[in-house]
């Protein structure tokens, strides 16, 4: 459904707010600090950051460094992250990117960049810990006449930024559906310490909250008209790869289920972005599992095809990122997924205290891992940042059931993905309970340091890379007897450096 965005905007008062993207871009000055909607791809705002880049590439050419503090709910998309990186305006990113050109200057050191779990941005901006939010520049689908606002296609911070901010800018976008309206859960119960009190959340597709996101409507200085769609990329079909490490996953979850520490329709799932990922939700689908839930941050196109097929019943999460195709399916059949899509802030869809109590079963995917179960799911060997954590460990050591995935190797098979030590540690073998590759799948639940490691190189290296590992670990059993865990420091990080030239040969 599509409908001019001034029919959007109900409320007298901030119809006269309505301006241009370039004059409200006017109003946001160098050195601010903005919180953007935008989570994955979907409802970050479309018209307003590409006014704001040519202000700010013409302030470069006259000589004045215009640059802004750039705070989102997680990655975006070109028209926010990459047209603002092209015009060197971001001066700060957080929390999560996945943009080429602002991963580029980020490992130049052209921009400073934090690294966050999901979970904790709310809080730390409520803390005062992030310093103060000046701006709030937020997507909605449309305005009610007493100034709520209805979301979007995601959630993320925006709560905390329209809450947080100084001053609002509303992007009301016409191309989305307006069928989203009472689609979203915004939960007003948090508090600071010590005035915190349990969230209320007991099952995953129950709802604490409300429909509408609240506004104090005195800090909004402009509403900017757009009808512009998100932008995501199709999934690519499974390949034998990803179809490999997907069955070892699903047969895993049929043992647990038979030896009775899963129930049969499972618990909730949660799925992180990509094609391992959608690999495994297409098995799930057509594997022997019913009436499951989601519990997630992510809705992707094999949740969708879980929903339609009738195998997930209910899915949470924050944000809605499908291909053009999924997109298309959802906006045709809006009426049937509103009754089976709760779609809540970041702060509550990847909460420790949630995910812990519904008994979450994560998977998420790695870039290494290495003998001992520690995982590295950010950084190109050590030092060069990829993406982010994202909510990965949010969901990893508060869930039921952690996973993580990947191919046993990259690169052609030049470079090991399971290694002696990882280069970068996000994830410690602490919250790490199984890893998986399409060589197979290791089971750490319970397991000393000296058990996963050998578990490890049977189940999840390649054979091309298994001697080499077992003899490593095999010579730091001598030389470091009795250690608990055994590791030859002088050349633990050997493998990277091997890497290292990989990649530059290859680049």
């Amino acid at each position: 459904m599509v409908t001019s965005p001034v029919e959007r905007i109900r409320n007298t008062l901030l119809k006269t707010k309505i301006m241009s993207a370039e004059a409200a871009a006017a109003l946001i000055p160098t050195g601010a600090n903005v919180g953007m909607s935008g989570f994955t791809g979907a409802g970050y705002p479309k018209q307003l950051p590409a006014a704001l880049a040519k202000r700010m590439k013409h302030a470069h050419a006259t000589g004045e460094d215009f640059r802004i503090g750039l705070w989102t709910g997680a990655s975006t998309a070109p028209e926010l992250d990459g047209v603002l990186a092209e015009a060197h305006g971001i001066s700060m990113r957080l929390p999560y990117q996945s943009d080429p050109t602002v991963r580029k200057q980020i490992n130049a050191g052209e921009m400073q960049y934090t690294d966050l779990h999901l979970s904790h941005v709310a809080q730390l901006v409520w803390f005062g810990f992030l310093g103060n939010l000046d701006i709030a520049v937020v997507e909605v689908a449309g305005i009610l006449p007493d100034g709520r606002l209805i979301p979007s296609s995601s959630v993320g911070n925006n709560k905390t930024w329209i809450d947080q901010a100084d001053k609002i800018i509303l992007e009301v976008n016409s191309m989305q559906n307006m069928g989203l309206e009472g689609m979203h859960d915004i939960y007003y119960g948090t508090q600071l310490p010590p005035d915190r009190q349990p969230i209320p959340l007991v099952r995953a597709s129950g709802r604490i909250g409300e429909a509408y996101l609240r506004c104090d409507l005195s800090k909004v200085i402009a509403v900017v008209q757009t009808n512009q769609p998100d932008r995501n990329t199709p999934f690519a079909e499974p390949d034998e790869t990803s179809q490999r490490i997907a069955s070892h996953v699903i047969d895993f979850l049929g043992k647990e289920v038979k030896a009775g520490r899963l129930p049969a329709d499972l618990l909730p799932l949660q799925s992180g972005v990509g094609n391992i990922a959608n690999a495994v939700l297409a098995g799930l689908n057509h594997g022997p599992f019913e009436k499951m839930t989601a519990y997630t941050e992510v809705l992707q196109d094999g949740m969708l095809d879980m929903l339609r097929s009738g195998k997930l019943t209910s899915a949470s999460a924050t944000a809605l990122s499908f291909s053009p195709a999924a997109l298309k399916e959802f906006n045709d059949n809006i009426d049937f997924y509103s009754k089976r899509i709760v779609l809540r802030p970041q702060e509550i869809s990847n909460h420790p205290e949630v995910v812990r109590r519904l008994g979450v079963i994560a998977m998420n995917a790695m870039i290494e891992a290495d003998i001992y179960g520690n995982v590295n799911s950010t950084h190109i060997k050590g030092t060069s940042i990829m993406n982010g954590i994202g909510g990965s460990g949010d969901f990893a050591r508060n869930a039921f059931l952690s996973f993580f995935v990947t191919p046993s190797t990259a690169k052609n098979g030049a470079i090991s993905c399971i290694v002696p030590m990882v280069s970068h540690v996000d994830h410690t073998e602490h919250d790490v309970q199984i890893l998986v590759t399409e060589q197979g799948l290791a089971d750490l639940r319970g397991l000393s340091p000296k058990q996963r490691a050998r578990l490890i190189i049977e189940k999840c290296a390649h054979p091309d890379y298994r001697p080499a590992l077992t003899e490593y670990y095999e010579r730091a059993l001598r030389e470091s007897p009795g250690q608990h865990t055994p590791h030859l420091m002088h050349e633990a990080l050997t493998w990277q450096e091997t890497a290292l030239r990989v990649m530059e040969t290859t680049a």
